[in-house]
């Protein structure tokens, strides 16, 4: 660390305390090889630089006292009670009682926007399945929804062996599903995965996971899993 501090602050008060009237360098001058003229102009220089830091604390606080006003002033004009945010909202309505769109023309401000329909949900992909300790399979999955969307659930319907209809086995509101009412001996079962948003529905995935005999808690373990069509993308097995 250096004799005189870093900061600006710093410096003033280090020169202060050593040069102005009761320092030692203004009572010591000639005994520590200075002279007391030169110690008394570094004490001005030092008193000046005290009242410029002065000045610019004084002008940072009035500039913040500014800003602030103005912030203050800008709020009041926009959503003051009854001001600019409210005025405009008279207008919408005295639009909407008369039912005549040329007082939006009149008053020079855009009607409200038409509510967009958001499009349906998207296509589950990026499947994972897992053969757990109980026999269950847990399903994972990715799915890119609309942005903004929110309440998207998964419907998950289930063929077993290669032939038949599907039947429904449950809904999640996440990203997952464990079937835990696969009966032992099954060959194989199909997922078909519907992503789902009020009465909007995306398009299903499929796959396959095929079984074989030996392991697993009910006796099963997973043989190979196959993705049905381009939209159900590839299929892992957990780890």
């Amino acid at each position: 660390m250096g004799v005189v501090p870093d900061t600006r602050l710093g410096k003033i008060e280090f020169y202060e305390a050593h040069t102005l009237p009761g320092g030692p360098w203004a009572a010591n001058a000639a005994a520590i090889g200075l002279t007391p003229a030169a110690v008394t102009a570094l004490g001005t220089l030092t008193t000046q630089a005290r009242a410029a830091f002065n000045a610019a604390e004084a002008a940072r606080q009035a500039a913040k006292a500014a800003t602030q006003n103005f912030y203050d002033k800008v709020r009041a004009m926009h959503n003051g009670p009854g001001a600019g945010s409210d005025m405009i909202q008279t207008i919408r309505t005295w639009a909407e009682s008369k039912n005549d769109p040329n007082v939006y023309t009149l008053a020079q401000i855009p009607p409200p926007a038409t509510p967009g329909v958001s499009p349906p949900p998207g296509t589950p992909f990026d499947f994972t399945v897992g053969l757990l300790q109980s026999g269950a399979l847990e399903l994972k999955w990715k799915c890119n929804n609309p942005s903004g969307t929110q309440g998207t659930i998964y419907e998950v319907k289930r063929r077993i062996g290669g032939s038949g209809n599907f039947s429904f086995v449950g809904a999640t509101g996440v990203k997952a599903f464990t079937d835990d009412t696969v009966a032992a001996g099954s060959p194989s079962v199909t997922y078909q995965i519907t992503a789902v948003r009020s009465t909007q529905r995306g398009n299903p995935a499929q796959f396959t996971v095929n079984f074989g005999v030996g392991g697993g808690g009910a006796g099963l373990t997973i043989e190979s899993v196959t993705a049905e069509g381009a939209a159900g993308g590839p299929v892992k097995l957990a780890a």
